[in-house]
């Protein structure tokens, strides 16, 4: 009876992280499955779309930081309480579009700032007090939540999609955040330590000091190449397949799929990294994506853009837990949220530019290659960047 709450408090804490992730996970991809019904229907350029998603990236970045920051000094359940919220009502309202502007406001704007607060950076920090000791593994379990949304989210909104308008998808989006509100605020508690005890929490460096060295903006450059690549396929991965003869249905599932192996490679790289550290699944990750972005510039089969998604989706959310040990590593705990977030806000910002950079290109030149050969380009620096990277000796020894 003694040890209930010391094992209820942190698995209530990992369950709500998870929540909170999976629905913003699997909302936030709604618009790569519903673009081209959108522009179909509206009459609207790809490009209008994508100018969308470029702001919400920025929108959002933006609202990472200051999640981010929000995080070190006050409690949870208002910042991603309140993201929730808005996020409901920008999504929601977005069944009611007719005009390009109205998806840069509501997307753009409205969703992309709730979106921004209930994210990743803020349940990082309160996943890793929860679990001082297992980070990477705990934070990988709660950031599977974007997988198994974007799974689950978008495989029942893919089969929705055959039988209903994709206004109604929009308006359904919207009730469920607000759904999970309720439940969100009995599961966090009201004050949770703001320095949980390891051996680095008595210090950390903030953004100005960790900028003097060489691992803040090689992590800086790595984080946005990655934020490139992921923004770019997600956005335009089930056009893209439909253009090359998939059918509707498959190819908004092609996405649902990439979730599940998003699942197993982001546990996975969580585990690896609590053992040998960060270094290493950021690296095999950058090199498969160098693979398949290869690949399918080479054959453009079905074949080939199943095999491209399921490898690219392993590797998607794989360095989103490692950016919290990452930073703990290398800079400290005391500036976690603040640091994370910025991290974050800067893969935001470049995510918003690949997806806008692919939407461009396509209108442009009618295809998708030559920004598949971008990005395979960006992910060759990524990898030798990633492994300029230094190591705790610790990990180092656990590798060799």
């Amino acid at each position: 009876m003694s040890r209930k709450p010391i094992i209820a408090g942190p698995a209530l804490v990992l369950a709500a992280g998870f929540l909170v992730l999976f629905i913003a996970g699997g909302s936030r991809f709604a618009v790569g499955l519903t673009l081209r019904p959108i522009v179909d229907d509206l009459g609207w350029d790809r490009s209008d779309i994508g100018l969308a998603v470029a702001v919400f990236q920025f929108v959002s970045a933006g609202a990472t930081f200051v999640a981010g920051q929000l995080a070190d000094r006050t409690g949870l359940r208002l910042v991603l309480g309140g993201g929730l919220v808005v996020c409901g009502i920008g999504i929601g309202l977005m069944s009611f579009m007719v005009a390009p502007w109205q998806a840069l406001l509501l997307y753009g704007v409205i969703y992309a700032l709730g979106n921004g607060a209930a994210s990743m950076s803020p349940v990082g920090v309160m996943v890793t007090r929860a679990f001082p000791t297992r980070a990477g593994f705990a934070n990988a379990v709660a950031m599977s939540g974007m997988s198994v949304g974007q799974l689950m989210t978008i495989a029942v909104l893919a089969a929705a999609l055959t039988l209903m308008s994709w206004q109604s998808i929009y308006l359904w989006l919207g009730v469920a955040h607000i759904v999970l509100v309720p439940m969100l605020l009995l599961m966090i508690p009201r004050k949770q330590s703001a320095h949980a005890p390891s051996a680095r929490s008595d210090g950390g460096l903030n953004i100005l000091a960790a900028a003097k060295g060489r691992q803040f903006w090689l992590l800086l450059v790595i984080y946005a190449i990655c934020g490139f690549d992921d923004f770019f396929v997600t956005t335009h991965v089930v056009a893209f397949s439909q253009d090359r003869g998939v059918d509707a249905f498959l190819a908004g599932n092609l996405l649902a799929v990439m979730g599940l192996t998003g699942l197993i490679g982001v546990v996975a790289g969580g585990a690896f990294s609590d053992r040998f550290g960060p270094v290493w699944p950021t690296a095999i990750a950058f090199a498969a994506r160098i693979v398949v972005f290869a690949l399918v510039m080479i054959d453009q089969s079905p074949l080939s853009i199943a095999i491209f998604a399921l490898v690219f989706g392993a590797t998607f959310l794989v360095t989103a837990p490692l950016t919290i040990v990452f930073v703990a590593e290398s800079f400290g705990m005391r500036h976690l949220g603040a640091l994370t977030g910025f991290i974050t806000m800067v893969h935001q910002v470049f995510g918003g530019l690949g997806a806008y950079l692919g939407a461009a290109l396509f209108d442009s030149t009618k295809s998708y290659d030559a920004a598949f050969l971008v990005m395979l380009a960006a992910s060759a620096v990524a990898l030798v960047l990633t492994l300029m990277l230094k190591r705790p000796a610790a990990h180092a020894g656990a590798a060799a």
